[in-house]
C-alpha cells in the first residue's frame, strides 16, 4: 500500500509532545516523507547526522552541531552532504540553535528546519515510534475488528455469513469495535501487527436489515478503540449438521493466518442454527488466553484419561 505521509503529518502529530518550532520556510511541508522512487527499506527514517547511512529526518544535538562547527571543517561542504535529495527535514535538539548558514542551507534545498528543547533520545524515542505506525507496511483485510475481553481479534467469514451481526452482538455485551468492513493494519514491529479504522469508517457498522448504524452514538465513547494489536482471528464458516459432527472433537486443528509477515492464530467456528457465536467468539478467547498463559484444556484432559486409565490397570 502506497504512503502519503507528508512531512507536515508529521509536525502536526509531534509538535506538542516534542514542542517543535519552525526555523525556515514552510515550503518542505508539503514534500512526502517517502519519495515514490526510493526504496523506503533501504533508508534509515530517523537519526543523528550519518553521511554513511543517510537518513529522512536529520537530528542535530550539540555532538553534531560541534562537527558541523569545527574550524578545521569544512562547513559549506558539510551542509552540502547534510542536505540531500532525500533529506525532509533536519530537527536540533538540546536546546541547539540554529546559525545562519544552516538556516540559509535548509531554506535553499527546501528542507524543514525545526528545533526541540527535548533530548536526542526522547525526540528519536518519538520518530521512530511515528515511522513504525505511519511508513511501516500496511495491508486491509476484509472483516471486523474489535476487541473481545481486551484483546485484537479480527472476524472473517464469507459475505452475509453474520459477522456484523456478530460484532453488533458482541458490542452489547461489552466489548468494542475498532473498525468494520475494511480494517488496516501496520506491522509495527517484527512479530506485532496493530489494527485500526480508516477516518471514513470510523464508528460505523453495516448491519444488513439496518443499514449503517453509529456504534458511539447508540453504545457510547467506550464502544469504540481506536487501535488494537491483532493477536486472534475468529474465521466464521456456514456449515450443516453433517460437516459439524465430522469436525475433530479434542484436538481440533490449530490454524495459522500470516498477516504482514506475522503469524496469527485462527479459530474456525461453525455457523449454524441454534449456535450463540458471541459466547463462542468470547470462549474462544478465553481460551486462547489460557494457551498463552502455558495452559492447554484438552492436554490436561487427555492426561487425565491416560492416568485414569493407568489407575484402572
Amino acid at each position: 500500500m502506497p504512503h502519503k505521509v507528508r512531512v507536515d503529518d508529521l509536525y502536526q502529530a509531534l509538535q506538542a509532545r516534542l514542542q517543535l518550532q519552525l526555523l525556515g520556510d514552510e515550503a518542505g511541508l508539503q514534500r512526502p516523507l517517502l519519495g515514490d522512487t526510493l526504496d523506503p527499506a533501504t533508508y534509515i527514517i530517523a537519526g543523528p547526522l550519518n553521511y554513511i547511512h543517510p537518513n529522512r529526518i536529520q537530528v542535530i544535538g550539540k555532538a553534531e552541531q560541534a562537527y558541523l562547527n569545527d574550524p578545521e571543517r569544512d562547513q559549506a561542504r558539510a551542509l552540502e552532504r547534510l542536505f540531500q535529495p532525500y533529506t525532509r527535514a533536519v530537527i536540533l535538539v538540546d536546546g541547539v540553535n540554529a546559525d545562519p548558514a544552516l538556516l540559509q542551507a535548509a531554506n535553499d534545498n527546501g528542507v524543514v528546519l525545526l528545533s526541540s528543547p527535548l533530548s536526542d533520545k526522547v525526540v528519536l524515542d518519538h520518530l521512530q515510534h511515528f515511522a513504525a505506525l505511519r511508513l511501516s507496511d500496511k495491508t486491509i483485510l476484509h472483516g471486523v475488528f474489535l476487541e473481545v475481553l481486551g484483546m485484537g481479534v479480527l472476524l472473517t467469514g464469507d459475505p452475509a455469513v453474520g459477522k456484523s451481526e456478530l460484532a453488533l452482538d458482541l458490542i452489547s455485551r461489552g466489548n468494542r469495535l475498532i473498525a468494520d468492513d475494511a480494517p488496516e493494519f501496520t506491522r509495527i514491529a517484527p512479530d506485532l501487527v496493530s489494527g485500526q479504522c480508516p477516518a471514513v469508517l470510523r464508528e460505523f457498522l453495516e448491519v444488513r436489515g439496518l443499514g449503517v448504524l453509529n456504534i458511539r452514538a447508540m453504545f457510547g465513547d467506550n464502544s469504540i478503540k481506536h487501535s488494537k494489536y491483532l493477536r486472534l482471528i475468529v474465521h466464521l464458516k456456514r456449515m450443516n449438521d453433517q460437516q459439524i459432527t465430522a469436525m475433530e472433537r479434542l484436538s481440533p486443528q490449530q490454524e495459522q493466518r500470516e498477516v504482514l509477515g506475522v503469524t496469527i492464530p485462527q479459530v474456525t467456528i461453525p455457523v449454524a442454527p441454534g449456535r450463540n457465536l458471541a459466547i463462542l467468539v468470547e470462549t474462544a478467547v478465553r481460551n486462547h488466553l489460557l494457551k498463552l498463559q502455558g495452559y492447554d484444556a484438552t492436554e490436561v484432559f487427555i492426561q487425565r484419561q491416560q492416568q485414569a486409565m493407568r489407575d484402572g490397570e
